[in-house]
């Protein structure tokens, strides 16, 4: 690890421009690259925080295809809509670019001349999937088929979404081309690759033994899974027809690999920020006393922490991460979060329901955050850790100092008489806590940072249950003027050191107390006297607001909504049967009817025993419905009947006719019925 860096390059994941973010990008990357970054501002350190839209690759290709239109289109859409959600939520980007933008064309060509020019890269023909009806070649995410490793039948050409396996196209068992769905042949083309074998050694020595003891084992673990397995040349140009040219000659209708070009937006976008700054971009990549930190999700870990690496020690004149603090998956009620599924909560759609509660969310997704294990986000957990802990601890605090000291003293902070030692005990535990978050932060426990952030709270509220000054004001005024200026400093205090995780809670809160850029952090560790005797305060304002069971249950609908679209979408139709003629299906004597009476076939879970009046007659069917259906709620329903279908006993009971059922998507039994007004009992259906 880097020990006093002069200055930190913070990178978070480039997001595809295929969809817009939802809590699980905001959980995994966003929020804990801002919370380290804004942090480090706090401390006056030197930041660049860069990111930006990924506009290349498969992802956005097949995007077009599925809504009709161009690639140019989908980035554009998708670019604007992700802008506004890192603004929406305070991601504090020193710069948000674009991979289609000209400076990182630029960059990312001049990478790949140089890397070609000191003959770095492999040139190798090869056999790749094509596609003879589309006339194209498959880029991995346009090819599924059986995964080599778990079987699961719906893997990628890329990577195996069940069981995290990585993968080459040509490993897939039966693939299939999601173009066009034929089963695609081999054809020969041409492709640089990067030799990654050639720096197992330097990458064992890298991370294996130098980064042993820093960097989080989930990380450490699937990098030594990787190298252990040996690495092998991997591909850095497709052929594909979005992206950046391979800027060589011979390569014409290549593009470089998105996997090549996106990490390399990192730099582009550093380069961006400084000319529009006036800085010199290079001290941020090529300086050794520049500490760079990557967030990213578990997928990309071997892109940050093999590939990328691999690609600067090749360049040569770059610094290598310091650390990749990546974190696990999070799911949703249970389920993996899924875009193509839409099962997902957007960004945009939260606070279209939860409008100005953005830190209510990142405080649920931190205290929540998936650091070192997979975990789920539910909307009962979301609402109790709003109600529970920052309405009922941080919340109920900070109103009851800020109401006390205008009821008691017209909100001017009062003069302070002589400290008990309840009050020395607390304003020193107080000054612990600045370095206590700091050492959680800097060891990328955000979780655990916020822990102790919500500790402060409630040391304020028991100081303020203990000391009872409503109760004091009475006999001792004078002690209350010192209980009251104590809460004070602890309100003050929180007002930083909330800022890293509750932006805008931080930015409410020092309105409230008049402070705005008034405390640093480290003056919390050393000064008592942060919100001095006289000053002015503002009037109560509630931080936050009880979250109730009817918003939370709209959420719920909703995914429980988009479960049943879901399932009517992926819903396995039977195939055709064979072919019959029009006699055969001029036999049946379809007929409109009406259940009379039902009852339930004794010793017999599955049966219900029904009149149904069928405009000929009034007779008795035995229909296996009675595990999705009351007699009750059915009596007087309108079915379809078979009229004509042979008698048949079944317990005991002659069956005349069958009524017509389908299934929903969920498999629910439905009936097949006649809707319109005015169909008569009896009408035939042909």
């Amino acid at each position: 690890m880097l020990q006093n860096p002069k200055r930190y390059t913070i990178t978070a994941a480039l997001p595809y421009t295929n969809g817009p973010i939802h809590i699980g990008h905001l959980a995994g990357v966003y929020v804990p690259s801002d919370i380290y970054s804004r942090y480090l501002r706090l401390q006056g350190k030197d930041v660049a925080f860069v990111c930006g839209s990924d506009e290349h690759g498969v992802a956005i290709s097949m995007k077009a295809k599925k809504e009709g239109i161009t690639p140019q289109e989908v980035i554009d859409k998708y670019d604007g809509i992700i802008r506004k959600s890192f603004i929406d939520f305070g991601i504090s980007f020193d710069n948000y670019s674009r991979t289609s933008s000209k400076i990182h064309h630029d960059t990312a060509s001049e990478f790949f001349r140089k890397l070609y020019n000191q003959g770095d890269f492999i040139e190798e023909v090869t056999e790749q999937l094509y596609d003879a009806k589309a006339d194209q070649f498959l880029a991995d995410r346009f090819v599924v088929g059986t995964c080599p490793k778990c079987g699961n039948e719906e893997a990628y050409g890329d990577q195996c979404e069940k069981c995290g396996s990585t993968l080459n196209a040509t490993d897939l068992i039966n693939p299939k081309s999601t173009i066009t769905g034929e089963t695609p042949i081999m054809k020969s083309t041409k492709h640089w690759f990067l030799p990654l074998d050639r720096y197992e050694d330097f990458l064992k020595e890298w991370i294996l033994v130098g980064h042993k003891n820093d960097w989080k084992p989930n990380v450490y673990g699937q990098v030594k899974s990787w190298i252990d397995g040996g690495l092998e040349p991997r591909a850095v140009t497709r052929d594909l027809d979005w992206g950046i040219d391979v800027p060589v000659e011979g390569a014409e209708g290549k593009k470089l690999y998105v996997w090549f070009d996106a990490p390399i937006g990192y730099i582009s976008s550093t380069k961006e920020w400084a000319l529009r700054e006036g800085k010199d971009w290079e001290p941020y990549w090529k300086d050794k006393d520049t500490k760079l930190v990557h967030f990213i999700g578990k997928d990309n870990i071997v892109f940050h922490c093999i590939i990328f690496p691999a690609m600067l020690k090749a360049e040569g004149s770059y610094i290598l991460p310091d650390n990749v603090p990546a974190n696990e998956f999070l799911n949703l009620e249970g389920n993996k979060l899924s875009t193509s599924k839409n099962w997902a909560v957007w960004l945009h759609e939260y606070l279209e329901d939860f409008p100005n509660q953005q830190d209510v969310l990142r405080y649920a997704l931190t205290s929540n955050a998936p650091e070192t294990k997979d975990n789920d986000f539910t909307w009962k957990d979301f609402q109790a850790r709003n109600n529970n802990e920052l309405v009922a601890i941080f919340g109920n605090f900070i109103n009851r100092v800020v109401v006390l000291t205008n009821k008691y003293y017209t909100g001017i902070v009062p003069q302070p008489n002589e400290l008990s030692e309840v009050d020395e005990a607390t304003l020193t535990e107080l000054k612990a806590y600045p370095a206590v978050i700091s050492s959680s932060i800097e060891r990328y426990r955000f979780r655990e940072a916020l822990g102790e952030l919500m500790n402060v709270a409630r040391l304020g509220n028991k100081y303020l249950a203990d000391e009872e000054p409503w109760k004091v004001i009475k006999d001792n005024p004078e002690r209350v003027q010192t209980q009251m200026y104590v809460a004070l400093q602890i309100a003050a205090a929180l007002s930083v050191l909330c800022e890293p995780f509750l932006p805008f809670t931080s930015t409410k809160l020092s309105r409230i107390l008049k402070i705005e850029d008034k405390i640093s952090w480290k003056t919390i560790a050393e000064d008592s006297d942060l919100i001095p005797a006289g000053h002015q305060i503002g009037e109560a304002e509630l931080l936050f607001s009880k979250i109730e069971d009817e918003e939370i249950q709209k959420q719920i609908d909703k995914l429980e909504a988009t479960k049943v679209a879901n399932k009517a979408e992926n819903k396995n139709v039977e195939p055709q049967k064979e072919a019959i003629q029009y006699e055969d299906f001029a036999k049946m004597d379809l007929r409109v009817g009406t259940i009379l009476e039902a009852e339930k076939m004794p010793k017999a879970n599955k049966l219900l025993v029904l009149k149904i009046d069928t405009g000929i007659d009034v007779r008795t069917i035995v229909s296996g419905i009675a595990e999705s259906f009351s007699p009750e709620e059915i009596i007087g329903k309108r079915v379809t009947v078979l009229v004509n279908l042979a008698p048949r006993m079944l317990r005991g009971v002659e069956s005349q006719g069958m009524i017509l059922m389908t299934n929903n998507a969920e498999g629910k039994l439905v009936f097949v019925n006649p809707d319109a007004d005015g169909v008569a009992n009896g009408e035939s259906i042909n």
